[in-house]
């Protein structure tokens, strides 16, 4: 097949052991992003199938449309990027293993990596240090802190793990569903949403993004958190009400740290998000490891396999067949 591998920014899959799984196959590999959907029509006319990054492009009408060759798209976890309508109307097979017992322990460690950074001043203190000075301030201890997690999913579960083992406090909120699972796990359960908010030192989100938990955090949430709190994200941008963070970050009463953003890659330097010295950013690299791309794109290229030899697996729109 002739497989097109969109926005592998460093060229990082051919050198993974995964690549070898399309062995025999006519691979195009982009390094580069291409938003505009009919420039990237035009680099994909010859694409049967096409393999994604997550959601680095977004695959709609105005781009299925010019592509008659293609038949698979092939990626993994969840599609809020992909026109499932439009694939169908099209006739392309979308394949999407949803790993339903796999975390990202990518996403999990680089929670908690920013929790250190950000309570230790880390990056201030190596921008201080390699500017010819020495420490510019004092950090705090994690230690006895009570950490808020929304959200009782997998990756929550094992940043909780990472979490009690170096001393930190647990406490949860969720659906009525997730707090329900969390108090039969033997979990502390916060004994309202606000106090949820307003008694833990740090909040850390871990929730899908879908139509029901588009702005799940509201303002009033993040103005119950106490001065000095800390907001962490490495889910999705869109959990928060639209200028709610921005907002509460510019009167200089949280703090946080976060590795997504509304509109993705973000590059205005601009941005009090990635400029305020109350914010910790990082570019959306939670699940960017070369481990994570070999567990990730192993599944992804075992659905072309299994595309190629007539028995296609994780199928989406399965009528497509």
């Amino acid at each position: 097949m002739k497989i097109h591998i969109l926005d592998d920014w460093f060229d990082t899959l051919r050198g993974l052991p995964c690549f070898e799984k399309l062995a025999g196959h006519d691979v195009t590999v982009w390094t580069d992003h291409e938003p505009d959907p009919t420039r990237l029509a035009a680099r994909l006319q010859e694409a049967e199938a096409l393999v994604l990054f997550r959601e680095r492009t977004q695959i709609g009408a105005a781009l299925l449309d010019q592509l008659p060759q293609l038949k698979l798209i092939s990626q993994r976890s969840v599609y809020p990027h992909v026109d499932v309508d439009a694939c169908t109307k099209n006739g392309v097979l979308l394949c999407s293993n949803m790993h339903s017992d796999t975390p990202s322990y990518a996403a999990a460690e680089h929670t908690l990596a920013l929790m250190l950074a950000s309570y230790r001043q880390i990056p201030q203190q190596v921008a201080s240090l390699q500017a010819g000075n020495w420490q510019m301030g004092v950090g705090r201890t994690l230690r006895g802190r009570k950490l808020g997690l929304y959200g009782y999913g997998r990756i929550a579960q094992a940043v909780a793990d990472y979490a009690k083992a170096i001393g930190i406090q647990v406490q949860w909120w969720s659906s009525d569903e997730g707090r329900a699972r969390a108090r039969a796990d033997g979990e502390t359960v916060a004994e309202s949403r606000e106090a949820f908010f307003a008694t833990s030192d740090i909040v850390s989100l871990h929730v899908r993004l879908k139509p029901t938990t588009k702005g799940i955090i509201t303002a009033d949430d993040l103005a119950a958190m106490a001065p000095r709190s800390l907001l962490v994200n490495t889910s999705r941008a869109g959990l928060i009400a639209p200028g709610a963070l921005r907002a509460e970050i510019a009167k200089n009463r949280i703090l946080a740290a976060i590795d997504v953003f509304d509109t993705e890659p973000m590059t205005d330097a601009s941005d009090i998000l990635a400029t305020h010295p109350n914010v910790l950013p990082t570019p959306h690299i939670g699940y960017v490891t070369e481990d994570e791309f070999d567990l990730q794109f192993s599944d992804i290229f075992d659905q072309i396999t299994a595309y190629a030899t007539g028995d296609p697996i994780h199928m989406i729109n399965p009528q497509v067949l």
